[in-house]
């Protein structure tokens, strides 16, 4: 199984740009519906991942340093937009932890979430946040970002071994739509048995069935264009009823009213 999650994390894309809805008048969004993800792959133009970790490089260094505010997609903003379900989810396991968190962020590019919540977090008496992430983004992220909060490695496996504390919680946000597999995904995860699981930014399907698309991002952010998944909200809530209990629901920010696109939920689990 350790080989077959190294395989994932070769495949996945930066957990970026789910805030594109299909508008059909416009060349980019979501479209089609494609059999398989090979045939979805074919009609995709793939991205530059040199091209996205240097332009996410770039923005974060200066969230780092405080010359800017806020990063998303690799865009600078001057004022934070916050997952606040999210953010109570974090604040609530810590409270529940003696105000310590220790996490494992799948996905986590150079710390996007991390900086967000940068300003709650250091109310904590203890974070631990452990980005697991292709290679080229633990390489940058130890020579840019690393310190004795935040953290990098190229598995999950790696980061539970390293840790003097294991992490008892962890973060999905905006990445199981874009792997080949979600469930298997998922259900590595649950077998690993963290305590608490934060899951954010997925987008679902309006109908019940998963559903294969091509998302085409915009140029003005990146040049590329990869499978998603629209996936079955009720089928992958199911998945873990027999080890965790859903604390709460909630629709992410991305979320939109239009009809014919994806909705984006989040949800908060803890272990039975």
């Amino acid at each position: 199984m350790n080989e077959r999650i190294k395989e994932i994390m070769m495949d996945f894309v930066p957990p970026m740009f789910s805030r594109i809805y299909l508008n059909r008048t416009a060349p980019y969004g979501f479209f089609g519906n494609y059999s398989s993800w090979e045939e979805a792959k074919r009609a995709s133009t793939g991205y530059d991942s040199g091209l996205i970790l240097n332009k996410v490089k770039d923005s974060l260094l200066k969230i780092k340093t405080h010359e800017a505010v806020y990063e998303r997609d690799s865009v600078l903003f001057d004022r934070i937009e916050y997952s606040w379900p999210l953010l109570a989810g974090l604040m609530w396991i810590a409270a529940n932890e003696e105000g310590k968190l220790n996490l494992i962020d799948f996905g986590g590019s150079l710390g996007s979430s991390y900086f967000q919540n940068r300003f709650f977090l250091q109310t904590l008496k203890e974070v631990k946040w452990n980005i697991v992430e292709q290679k080229h983004f633990v390489e940058c992220g130890k020579n840019h970002f690393e310190d004795d909060e935040l953290k990098f490695y190229e598995s999950i496996e790696e980061s539970l071994k390293k840790q003097k504390q294991t992490p008892n919680a962890m973060i999905l946000s905006g990445v199981i739509q874009y792997i080949e597999k979600p469930y298997e995904l998922i259900n590595y995860i649950i077998n690993q048995k963290f305590k608490y699981l934060i899951i954010d930014r997925t987008s679902f399907n309006n109908h019940n069935n998963d559903k294969l698309v091509v998302q085409k991002i915009n140029p003005v952010i990146f040049d590329a264009s990869y499978p998603c998944w629209f996936l079955n909200k009720d089928r992958f809530v199911q998945i873990f009823n027999n080890k965790y209990i859903l604390m709460s629901d909630f629709k992410s920010f991305e979320d939109s009213a239009k009809t014919n696109v994806p909705h984006f939920y989040g949800f908060i689990f803890i272990t039975k």
